[in-house]
């Protein structure tokens, strides 16, 4: 998320853990869905840069790192499933 400040950036990662949490059914904190949001972000824009796919602006990074913190969230369920 180029050019993006910090503090959108943390905007932007708690929606996208906030968006990440209703898809899966998950309850975390707010710290939670901050840290699960700008994680799912690196890993939305890793994946969106591989792809050549283009995202701009808040919307653009807010589907990117939602996309990447769903992705983040659902494999952390299933290795936390595995291992409980």
């Amino acid at each position: 998320m180029s050019g993006v400040g910090v503090f959108a950036t943390a905007v932007i990662g708690i929606f996208a853990g906030w968006i990440a949490d209703i898809v899966l059914g998950h309850r975390h904190s707010l710290f939670a869905k901050l840290l699960i949001g700008v994680i799912g972000a690196f890993i939305g824009v890793f994946i969106a840069q591989r792809l050549a796919l283009p995202f701009t602006g808040f919307w653009g990074g807010l589907l990117v790192a939602s996309v990447g913190a769903i992705l983040f969230l659902a494999v952390l369920s299933l290795v936390f499933r595995r291992t409980a």
